[in-house]
C-alpha cells in the first residue's frame, strides 16, 4: 500500500486511497459503476472533489502538495466511503453525465444512463426532424436526461415524468440549476398516465433490474431507491405496461428510445414479435433500443 509523506502530492493521495478502496474489497464486490469503474478513478474523483480541483484534469495538478488539513478532510471522506458503502455521489451530492454536473442525493438513483451518450453523439438524430417539438423523459429521476435533451435540442420542449415525488423534487433542483424551467415541465405520473402527449420523442430509462440480480446487488446499489431499479421477476414489468400505452401518446412519426441494461435476453423473450434497432454504446450493442410508433401500435 502507498505510504504517505507528511505533505503528499495529489497523485500520491489518490494512489493511497485507491489502494485502501481495493483493500476494503469494494472492487471485488462491484462497488463501482455509479460514475466510476475502478478504485483509482473513484479515489481520484473524491480527492479532487474534496480539494475543489477540476475532476477532468488530474495531469495538471498531480504533483501539487496537499496541506495536512486537506489530507485530514480527504481521509474523513474516503473513510466514510469505505465504512458506509454509500455511493460516492451521495457523499458529494454531485454526479456528472456527459460533462454536465447534476445534484443528487439518496432520493434518486445516480445518473448513468447510456441514453445520454446517444443524445450527445447525435445517434438519435436520424430518426428526428424539424417536426420534433415535444420530448418526454419518462422515469426522469433526477432530471438529467431531460436537461441533456433540452441542451442538445434547443428548439424542443420537454416533459419530465416520474412516479416519485422525491425524485421530482431533485429534478426540480437540476432544472433550475441549468436554467431550463421555461422549457422543462415536471409531471407526477405513474408511467404515462398523466403525460399529455402526443410526443415526438420518448426517452425512457425505466426500472428494469430482474429479481435475481436485485437480490445480489452490492451495498452501493442497494442504497439507491429500489423503486427506480426493480423491474419484477424478469425486469420487464414496467416495460410491458409501457408498450400497452405508448402508441397513443406518440405522434405519427415518433420514436421511443428505451434503456434495458443487461436484460436483452429477457426483453427478447418477453417481446419476441418486436424487432427494435439496437444502438451501439460504450457498454456494447445490447443496452439501448429504439422502436417506432408503428411497431408499438
Amino acid at each position: 500500500m502507498t505510504t504517505l509523506t507528511s505533505q503528499p502530492t495529489v497523485l500520491a493521495l489518490i494512489e493511497h486511497w485507491a489502494d485502501r478502496l481495493e483493500a476494503a474489497g469494494l472492487s471485488q464486490s462491484d462497488g463501482f459503476g455509479q460514475g466510476t469503474l475502478t478504485a483509482f478513478d473513484e479515489a481520484a474523483w473524491l480527492v479532487l472533489w474534496r480539494l475543489g480541483l477540476p475532476l477532468d484534469d488530474l495531469d495538471s495538478v498531480e504533483n501539487r502538495p496537499v496541506a495536512p488539513a486537506d489530507v485530514a478532510q480527504i481521509a474523513t471522506l474516503l473513510e466514510a466511503r469505505i465504512s458506509t458503502r454509500q455511493p460516492a455521489a451521495y457523499l458529494t451530492k454531485e454526479a456528472w453525465l456527459q460533462g454536465v454536473p447534476f445534484y443528487v442525493d439518496e432520493r434518486v438513483i445516480i445518473p448513468r444512463s447510456f441514453i445520454a451518450e446517444l443524445l450527445v453523439d447525435e445517434s438519435i438524430d436520424p430518426w428526428l426532424s424539424e417536426d420534433t417539438q415535444r420530448v418526454l423523459d419518462l422515469c426522469t429521476g433526477n432530471g438529467s436526461l431531460a436537461v441533456l435533451a433540452a441542451m442538445v435540442y434547443p428548439d424542443v420542449t420537454v416533459d419530465a415524468a416520474d412516479i416519485s415525488p422525491d425524485a421530482l423534487a431533485v429534478a426540480r433542483i437540476n432544472v433550475d440549476k441549468h436554467q431550463l424551467s421555461e422549457r422543462i415541465t415536471l409531471i407526477a405520473s405513474d408511467g404515462l398516465a398523466a403525460c399529455p402527449g402526443p410526443y415526438d420523442l420518448i426517452l425512457c430509462n425505466p426500472p428494469y433490474v430482474n429479481a435475481t440480480t436485485m437480490a445480489a446487488l452490492p451495498a452501493e446499489f442497494r442504497a439507491e431507491p429500489a423503486l427506480a431499479l426493480a423491474g419484477g421477476d424478469d425486469g420487464m414489468d414496467f416495460i410491458r405496461h409501457l408498450f400497452l400505452n405508448a402508441a397513443r401518446h406518440m405522434s405519427d412519426n415518433a420514436v421511443l428510445v428505451l434503456e434495458i441494461g443487461n436484460e436483452r435476453e429477457n426483453f427478447e423473450r418477453a417481446f419476441p414479435q418486436l424487432e427494435p434497432l439496437w444502438f451501439e454504446t460504450s457498454a456494447g450493442p445490447d443496452q439501448v433500443l429504439l422502436l417506432t410508433r408503428q411497431q408499438l401500435a
